[in-house]
């Protein structure tokens, strides 16, 4: 929709955290590689032999990224399925060991509903974790939660919706403590490219993260599964990728994909400073607005890009296309959970206030969001938040 008056619409895109615009120069790359080097990577001659360097390349990369060897990294379609593959695959495979799972109950759709499968279809025993009123989970809650049956735990590294920060080291190591043998998986698709994220060090065994979240393309993503852990493949095929994800590798994504990692994490420490500032400025402009709330904490300890606001008396999707009509956009909830509007499990999963269970918008921002913009969000807000409590709900 165009805006009515001679002012020129503005285009602020704060949903970041459903996906972003890809870097020019990986649009570029994922072309060259799509039109030029489109070798099938399991070929023998020479147009094989270019492409399988993209994979190559790739590995080293991630392997650099998050240290550890190239041989522990995969390509997968993205978040969605390299967590199925960590917990459906792991699972399978330890089944002897125990048939428990433990996660926390704010995950991702990704996460959750491949526990609810597990659980339903697979016979697995899971339990789903509290978290406090920030969105973390509660650590003595996982003590208790384990078992001489459990076999795997995933938690997230970011919440999507309200950007908490798990506490992984410290839950890894109460769960390696415990059992040095039960595996630990970690969901960072919202963390990595805001945060370096050593699985090693924090004694994490397996790490999903997806491409188009760090300005890379849709339709890929990796996983870290460490060398010595039990998983099957849940895909079945020509053998590729050590056995574990057959199917010809997406070497264009995967080029991309490399290249979106290796730039976002160019001065990441810069980045990451000027979205916290940019954060801070646009909660202190939100908080003079009555009857609004911020989700989750929103000091250093909370993600740098995403900010949960709840604004009471109007409806998230009323706000949401308000905002549209000025050229703003932004999320209710969860934007991976396709379009169907719900109550959020995760504000459920804090306890928000019920005022604030259908009224809430995700801001998500990137390395290319400016002060401009969060100030022209706000106006906006000044604006439209008052008329339309007139107008709604009395």
């Amino acid at each position: 929709m165009k805006s009515t008056g001679s002012e020129e619409m503005k285009e602020v895109y704060l949903d970041n955290s459903a996906t972003t615009m890809a870097y020019r120069s990986v649009g570029k790359l994922v072309q060259k590689v799509m039109c030029e080097d489109y070798g099938n990577p399991s070929s023998m001659h020479n147009k094989g032999v270019e492409a399988e360097k993209y994979i190559k390349e790739a590995k080293e990369t991630f392997a650099r990224l998050w240290k550890v060897q190239e041989k522990e990294v995969y390509f997968t379609s993205g978040g969605t399925e390299s967590d199925n593959m960590a917990l459906i695959g792991a699972a399978r495979a330890n089944k002897r060991a125990g048939n428990h799972l433990i996660t926390s109950s704010i995950e991702h759709p990704a996460i959750i509903n491949t526990m609810r499968f597990l659980e339903e279809e697979e016979g697995f025993r899971v339990t789903y974790l509290p978290v406090d009123q920030y969105g973390r989970i509660r650590l003595d809650a996982l003590k208790e939660a384990l078992c001489e049956d459990t076999i795997l735990v995933s938690i997230m590294y970011v919440n999507n919706e309200v950007g908490s920060v798990q506490p992984i080291q410290e839950a890894a190591s109460i769960v390696k403590a415990y059992n040095k043998d039960i595996l630990f998986h970690v969901d960072a698709v919202q963390g990595f490219g805001k945060y370096k994220i050593y699985p090693k060090k924090l004694k994490v065994d397996m790490c999903s993260i997806s491409g188009h979240k760090i300005h890379g393309p849709k339709g890929v993503g990796a996983l870290y599964i460490g060398e010595n852990v039990k998983i099957r493949p849940i895909v079945y095929g020509g053998g590729q990728q050590h056995d574990m994800r057959s199917g010809t590798e997406n070497v264009p994504g995967i080029a991309g994909l490399s290249l979106a990692a290796k730039t976002i994490y160019d001065n990441l420490d810069e980045k990451v400073e000027k979205m916290r500032v940019l954060k801070q400025h646009f909660i202190e402009g939100v908080e003079k607005i009555e009857n609004t709330t911020i989700h989750g904490l929103y000091d250093e300890t909370s993600a740098p890009h995403i900010i949960s606001v709840g604004i009471a008396g109007i409806r998230s999707e009323v706000l949401l296309h308000a905002l549209e009509d000025k050229g703003i956009y932004v999320s209710s909830g969860s934007a991976c959970a396709s379009n169907h509007p719900q109550i959020s499990g995760v504000l459920k999963g804090i306890r928000a206030k019920q005022e604030f269970l259908d009224a809430t918008l995700r801001f998500s921002m990137s390395e290319f969001t400016t002060l401009e913009e969060i100030d022209y969000t706000l106006d906006a807000l000044y604006n439209i938040v008052p008329m339309l409590r007139r107008y709604t709900r009395h």
